[in-house]
């Protein structure tokens, strides 16, 4: 393929993977690369980013704002599914993939490229993501995967490299973690963090304060939603994004949305990952409690049973198969009218939903009342229980 390749568009977040890849490829393919930097909020100001890939030898560099879409379009979506993997992940990282894909796969298109390529690792989840992702737009295009070609083994490697070439990137060899950051979250990965005993350092968290340092006064909001989506925070209208960075600086206040776990990779081992997703944390809190006054019993337990499912096609990479666009049709039928205003209170590492209010609202009071009313007859869940009982009676009757 060496030899076949003339022009690769290169998913480029200007840290130390793609930094290197970017002259790799120049020096091992000798075609030219362009790249595709989006920004999708993440705390590293983005700046620079054009300026050193051309540095660096890219013949082109696109930088692009993609908050709102990456809100309005991916993030928003999953939370109306109330997507988490294996009970703790919201999938913060795997959200973002699919995007950037298809962004980058629209300008190979538009420059003529013949291949694509990122800086995913042989060990990890995002080359599945790109790749699917890339392969469901051209099943022809040509994918460059360097961390599956080269000799580059480790990020210290990594780090000479650039040191050889004059790359300025910002992995130190004290602080090797690999992190990716976007309005959703941030997450850390590598160095000490490998070993799953050892606590994450202090100075590692970007977006949220200590619990412990956080305001010793709780703090309530109030966020509406509409068609299962957050539309305005305290009654002010917020944009997608907006609504996103609002409440990241509010949970981070706070020090809310937090998670050290240990998870099952889709290449089939466990992976020690420290998150932060403040605001997050606090969207899909809420739109759980709007839910549990407007959605059908039914509905809402047929809908829950299929989270887990969607959640790991999310993780795995199938943002655009068809059992997920399936899915997403479904659970967008139940988000209807997921309308009305949730009070939550912040405070210290926790976000608790102290009231929920709908205009479409199927709480009765008169008939949950534990005071007299007149609506509801006690006496008919005896026969409720009998019939439900039935089936269990015989079995224990035919044990006899």
């Amino acid at each position: 393929m060496v030899n076949q390749v003339k022009k690769v568009v290169l998913a480029y977040s200007g840290g130390l993977d793609t930094s290197v890849i970017l002259k790799w490829l120049i020096e091992t393919y000798r075609c030219d690369v362009v790249t595709f930097s989006a920004d999708l909020g993440q705390p590293d100001p983005m700046g620079d980013v054009e300026q050193n890939a051309l540095k660096t030898g890219a013949v082109k560099a696109y930088v692009e704002d993609l908050k709102e879409e990456f809100v309005r379009d991916y993030v928003f979506p999953m939370f109306r599914a109330n997507a988490i993997y294996e009970g703790e992940y919201l999938l913060g990282t795997s959200i973002a993939r699919p995007l950037i894909a298809k962004r980058q796969m629209e300008i190979a298109k538009r420059e003529g490229a013949d291949a694509v390529s990122h800086g995913a690792t042989g060990k990890g989840n995002d080359q599945v993501r790109f790749e699917l992702s890339y392969l469901s737009m051209d099943p022809h295009i040509k994918i460059i995967a360097p961390w599956r070609e080269w000799d580059l083994t480790s990020r210290t490697a990594l780090m000479q490299f650039a040191q050889k070439h004059g790359i300025r990137v910002p992995t130190t060899p004290s602080k090797p973690y690999s992190t990716d950051g976007n309005l959703l979250h941030i997450s850390y990965e590598g160095g000490i963090l490998e070993d799953p005993w050892a606590a994450p350092p202090d100075d590692l968290f970007q977006l949220t304060v200590s619990p412990q340092s956080a305001p010793d006064t709780p703090e309530e909001i109030e966020i509406t939603f509409a068609e299962g989506n957050p539309v305005a925070l305290n009654g002010r209208a917020l944009s997608p994004a907006g609504m996103l960075a609002e409440l990241n600086r509010l949970g981070g206040r706070h020090g809310i949305g937090r998670v050290d776990i240990v998870e099952n990779r889709f290449v089939g081992m466990k992976s020690r990952g420290v998150y932060e997703t403040p605001g997050g944390t606090i969207v899909r809190k809420a739109h759980m409690a709007v839910e549990s006054i407007t959605l059908d019993r039914e509905v809402h337990h047929l809908r829950d049973s299929l989270v887990p499912k969607y959640a790991e096609l999310v993780y795995n990479g199938f943002w655009f198969s068809p059992e997920r666009r399936l899915l997403q049709t479904m659970v967008d039928e139940t988000q209807r009218r997921v309308a009305g205003v949730v009070r939550v209170r912040l405070y210290k590492g926790n976000c608790s939903v102290t009231g929920r209010k709908s205009d479409h609202s199927l709480y009765s009071e008169a008939h949950a009342t534990f005071e007299g009313d007149r609506v509801y007859s006690q006496k008919d869940a005896e026969g409720f229980i009998r019939l439900n009982a039935l089936r269990l009676r015989i079995q224990k009757l035919m044990e006899k």
